[in-house]
């Protein structure tokens, strides 16, 4: 038996990772591109890479006429982005192995059951800690962010008006901004408000992408998406993402294991993965000192965590709306 279930594993791991390769794919193309996951990895804890920082300022009006004096220098210099890597895992599930072979059921299938609900939780876990990070950095960010719940009084809730003063965030660069990320319920919201959408794109799990006016919108109930507060004012929050806003590279690293004991009346088998993946965020650099290594979903959802260094905030991963969620 223990043979049987070695051979078992040894389809969990390929199934798995051409699973998620496919969801991948269809979510990126749905999507726009705003969060892409990726199958790209890289080695060490931290990803970084260097870029000029903006010259614009160096441009100056020069008077002709006047006393020829000096004049400041621009130094040329250069910042970094910095992405982090993300440890999880999966299991252990346990099952007994003459479960199948009593139902006489095909290894196949039992390969098909763990694979699917490994790939997809993989998929959930990346996406919700890239939106989770996406909220931290941009709502730290008051150029960033416009909410509607403390802008105005009576507090406002979610609405294509405070979408649209998020928008206006990136000024000239708004059109920049190609996907929107919101909850179902906020997606339902604007739907009583009239905005229609009948063109579904792709569904994973309960994550779902829809176009509404020629742009895509991300459904999914991610935590970091509604804010609990105390009393009665919750926040929800829609995020507006330009292009890569978040990457999210699958480390290429799954390490499985399947364990079966004795000492029961019937043998049980225990089936394990630990996984990784890189994020990082457009515009942002984690922050290696105070967030450190391997973060922690607490961490990943800390503001602070995520440095801007980009020079203008409208070449960074986006805006956020936010609006009171008891506001219909």
């Amino acid at each position: 038996m223990l043979d049987y279930m070695e051979v078992f594993n040894s389809y969990i791991m390929p199934a798995t990772i051409e699973t998620l390769d496919q969801m991948v794919d269809k979510f990126n193309a749905a999507s726009g591109g705003a969060i892409r996951l990726t199958t790209q990895s890289y080695d060490g804890d931290f990803f970084q890479s260097s870029f000029f920082a903006s010259l614009h300022t160096a441009q100056r009006r020069v008077d002709r006429y006047g006393t020829n004096s000096a004049v400041a220098n621009t130094d040329l210099t250069q910042n970094k982005f910095v992405s982090v890597k993300v440890a999880g895992g999966f299991g252990p599930v346990l099952f007994e192995p003459s479960q199948l072979t009593w139902l006489q059921k095909p290894t196949a299938e039992g390969v098909a059951v763990i694979s699917q609900n490994f790939a997809e939780a993989i998929m959930q876990d990346q996406l919700n800690s890239a939106i989770a990070s996406l909220v931290a950095a941009i709502e730290a960010q008051t150029d960033a962010t416009y909410n509607a719940a403390t802008a105005v009084s009576p507090a406002l809730g979610i609405d294509q008006r405070a979408i649209n003063k998020s928008h206006a965030k990136f000024g000239d660069h708004s059109a920049s901004i190609i996907a929107e990320v919101m909850t179902g319920s906020v997606f339902h919201k604007l739907i009583d408000q009239a905005l229609v959408n009948e063109n579904r794109l792709f569904v994973a799990g309960n994550v779902r992408v829809l176009d509404i006016l020629g742009r895509p919108f991300v459904i999914t109930d991610a935590p970091a998406l509604y804010e609990e507060r105390s009393p009665n004012n919750d926040y929800e929050k829609v995020l507006g993402l330009s292009d890569s806003a978040a990457i999210v590279s699958d480390g290429g690293d799954v390490i499985t294991n399947i364990q079966t004991s004795n000492g029961k009346e019937r043998i049980e088998t225990t089936w394990q993965a630990d996984y990784t993946f890189e994020l990082g965020l457009k515009g942002y650099a984690w922050d290696m000192t105070n967030g450190g290594k391997s973060p922690t979903d607490a961490e990943l959802a800390t503001g602070s965590n995520w440095d801007l260094v980009a020079t203008s905030i409208k070449h960074t991963a986006g805006v956020l709306a936010i609006g009171d969620a008891t506001v219909e």
